[in-house]
């Protein structure tokens, strides 16, 4: 399935990328509701009846104190935007935001794969703003930040009360600039100051190599326009070569397009559902597998952790429910919720969670995430020396 056309990359650093690239659901335009603001005005035009025991009237007494008494300049518009972010924020549901025109320009030019950041995928786990995963060769990565580490302050202004967008806006900035961030690290709860220089940051979704003459790797770094094409002849190299085994490693893979994690799962699964979405009234949908599978029988592994969410964690479900692989790693993220985009008028624009995700079993993935099966950890002494035991113990259970 193609969604456009509003298609959101990657939950932005919402990537959250900074991106945040979790976006692995179903996107739409729509009007939403109409109506017109000014000093005085008492109605409100809506698609809905008006909320038993819901005083609109408040809205416009609060408009009008302000217009007779704030000693300042009002602008009328940025006093409409402020409202209706602040109505959308009192859900307390951190991937249900409202964008300014300014910010909804930001959030589409995400889509690119390119922008001038320091490459981290954010998230809000536990109430405080989270590292989901550093993009490979970024500045982010470069300054080991690591999936689960919490930005606590971004240049010394405390995370707790900032939206995701927010945070996106205070992290990203011109290229040669640098960010100061107070962080607490999640393998040993120490807080370091780091100064990050942001950069252009490009990504590539889909890499790819032979180990041990025989064993075909190849890491997703998220799901985007090129990574079904890209996959594609990836595996069909591995296929002329006649590998014995394949390691898909979605490691730090925040997400990206539905439509991506349902190519990709179905070039290792023959047939079935590949992921359910759930929504709001109980309904239920399947979404299946799509063409035909490349590799359906050939051993595979495939490497999760902790920043892998939202599509990655839809590939990784199916492969597990389907019996297709084995999952080694750590726990995913547990990014399992469906937003949908509505354009607005202005250019501003609503994005909404319309539903969740559930795998094939009907396992919930949000805030539950995806238990491996097989768990090896990857510390930060690993990551310092070099060291990667969870690809050894994928080498070392397809070599079986």
């Amino acid at each position: 399935m193609k969604f456009k056309p509003v298609m959101i990359s990657k939950i932005v650093g919402g990537v959250a990328l900074i991106i945040i690239i979790f976006m692995a659901g179903f996107f739409t335009n729509a009007s939403l509701m109409t109506g017109s603001f000014g000093a005085g005005l008492t109605t409100l035009k809506y698609a809905a009846d008006t909320p038993k025991g819901i005083d609109f009237s408040l809205l416009w007494n609060v408009w009008n104190q302000v217009h007779q008494n704030y000693v300042g300049t009002v602008d009328d518009q940025k006093l409409v935007y402020g409202s209706v972010k602040g109505m959308v924020s009192g859900l307390g549901e951190p991937y249900t935001v409202f964008f300014n025109p300014d910010e909804a320009k930001q959030f589409s030019e995400d889509v690119t794969g390119q922008f001038f950041g320091i490459g981290v995928e954010v998230g809000v786990q536990n109430q405080a703003l989270t590292v989901i995963a550093p993009l490979d060769g970024t500045p982010a990565a470069k300054a080991n930040l690591r999936p689960g580490d919490i930005i606590a302050k971004i240049n010394d202004k405390d995370t707790s009360s900032m939206t995701i967008n927010e945070a996106v806006k205070s992290i990203r900035g011109d290229k040669g600039t640098a960010v100061k961030l107070t962080i607490v690290k999640k393998d040993t709860s120490e807080v370091q100051e780091l100064s990050v220089v942001r950069d252009l940051i490009q990504v590539k979704s889909v890499t790819s190599s032979i180990k041990d003459g025989n064993i075909g790797y190849v890491r997703i770094s998220q799901f985007s326009d090129g990574t079904v094409s890209s996959l594609t002849t990836v595996l069909n190299d591995f296929k002329s070569k006649s590998v014995k085994g394949v390691i898909l490693d979605l490691r730090n893979n925040p997400g990206g397009y539905l439509q991506g994690a349902q190519g990709v799962a179905s070039m290792f699964v023959s047939s079935g559902v590949v992921v359910s979405q759930a929504g709001r009234d109980g309904s239920k949908q399947d979404m299946y597998t799509v063409g035909n599978p490349i590799l359906p029988d050939t051993a595979m592994v495939v490497l999760v952790n902790g920043g892998s969410a939202s599509a990655a964690e839809i590939v990784s479900g199916a492969i597990q429910d389907r019996g297709r692989g084995q999952l080694v790693g750590e726990k995913t993220f547990g990014k399992g919720s469906v937003q949908s985009v509505f354009n607005l008028p202005g250019g501003s624009s609503l994005k909404v969670t319309i539903a969740h995700w559930l795998t094939p079993k009907g396992r919930m993935i949000d805030k539950q995430g995806i238990q491996p099966d097989v768990v090896v950890a990857l510390t930060s002494d690993d990551a310092k020396a070099a060291r990667d035991p969870q690809i050894d113990k994928a080498m070392e259970l397809l070599k079986k």
